[in-house]
């Protein structure tokens, strides 16, 4: 019994003793011991840097591409509000005054241009209307007595000076009805005025200047109304307007007939195109902007006035042929940009300080820092930029 508990003793020592080995060898290559799995700093890269094999650098998303001049087209982003076509907008009120006995169209309707909107009762229009026809009646006798007349002329029963008073008074009864059919086009009167049934006599339509969206609504049946109460607003919104604030720096960059990218919001993957076609003439003292319109074809009546707009304008004759690399390629490090440039076939990835000139699209303009032809890290470099900086740590406890 007493030799079983002694074995017993020692298979549990032998155990204990292979799991006390194998825990050591884990936390020896955890602390320091690198696989080959594992980067490399700069104890074993002269110079600075960290070594990455193309195994590790494609399970972590690193990516080296050549840097070359391309063309480089800069652009200007400002954000605005989207606004109505004011050459597109009519505030319809009647010529004359009246009763508004119906009301045919609602906010929100689409109308063409002609459509009645609404009709009024009116004594002035009545009082119109006679008028001409009081005026028709009198050219129409004026008429059949100056033929009379220019009848017995003719036999010699009467004087030539009264054929010339019945011509008179035929042109002065042209006078007024001429005066009369222009006064009922001012109010804008129809053949039911001048021809219909007595109730037709004194009804005005109230017609939609332009085709359009009614935006606004105030007519109410039985209101009176004159021509300077609005009863609606109607917006052509086939074409709108974007404002933008454009920065003092930029303004010689701006300019009427410049092509315009407008995004949304409420639509990420469409773009609108558009035309500058207004740059204004004073500068916001304060914000120290100006105010510069653009034009966009809203076929589809996607936007709409007060909706926020991000709009990128390109400087004509702007591409150059540049030295650029993308945004994501910039590192900061201790303050300064820095593109991970690669060394030794691809292999060692070292910090190199750049100056940086224009963005546009996403890509960055290098001034100075590394020439045509380097080879550098396209992706991937915020990973390589903080395994350099691991290193340094690790180094500085050392």
């Amino acid at each position: 019994m007493k030799n079983r508990g002694i074995i017993i003793v020692v298979i549990l020592a032998i155990i204990a003793g292979g799991i006390a080995l194998w825990r050591s060898a884990s936390l020896k290559n955890e602390g320091g011991e690198k696989t080959e799995n594992q980067i490399t700093g700069n104890k074993e890269t002269p110079g600075g840097g960290i070594r990455m094999n193309a195994r590790i650098q494609k399970e972590n998303g690193v990516v080296i591409a050549v840097a070359q001049r391309q063309r480089f087209t800069e652009v200007i982003t400002a954000t605005g509000k989207v606004e109505a076509d004011a050459d597109r907008v009519a505030h319809v009120s009647p010529r004359i005054s009246g009763q508004i006995v119906s009301v045919v169209a609602s906010l929100g309707d689409r109308v063409a241009a002609g459509q009645t909107l609404a009709v009024l009762k009116s004594l002035e229009m009545a009082e119109a209307a006679n008028r001409y026809r009081l005026s028709t009646t009198k050219l129409a006798l004026a008429k059949a007595n100056m033929t009379r007349i220019r009848t017995l002329v003719d036999k010699k029963i009467v004087a030539r000076k009264e054929l010339l008073q019945a011509e008179t008074d035929y042109k002065i009864a042209q006078t007024e009805l001429q005066n009369d059919q222009e006064r009922l086009s001012l109010y804008g009167a129809s053949n039911s005025n001048l021809h219909g049934r007595s109730h037709n006599k004194t009804s005005l339509a109230v017609p939609a200047p332009i085709s359009g969206t009614i935006t606004e609504k105030h007519a109410i049946i039985g209101e009176l109304s004159d021509p300077s109460k609005s009863l609606f607003t109607v917006v052509d919104l086939s074409s709108i307007w974007v404002v933008v604030d454009i920065y003092e720096k930029d303004l010689a960059k701006v300019s009427t007939g410049q092509r315009a990218t407008v995004t949304m919001d409420a639509y990420p993957d469409l773009k609108f195109t558009g035309q500058v076609t207004y740059v204004a003439d004073l500068l916001d003292s304060t914000t120290r902007t100006l105010k510069v319109r653009v034009e966009v074809a809203n076929p589809e009546r996607k936007l709409k006035p007060e909706m926020f707009a991000r709009v990128e304008l390109v400087p004509t004759a702007s591409a150059t042929m540049t030295l650029a690399v993308p945004e994501d390629a910039i590192q900061v490090i201790d303050g300064k940009k820095v593109i991970l440039v690669a060394d030794e076939g691809g292999e060692v990835f070292r910090a190199e300080t750049v100056v940086t000139g224009r963005s546009s699209g996403g890509m960055v303009e290098i001034i100075s820092g590394i020439s045509e032809g380097r080879r550098y890290a396209i992706k991937g470099s915020f990973i390589l930029k903080s395994e350099l900086k691991k290193d340094e740590l690790e180094g500085g406890a050392e």
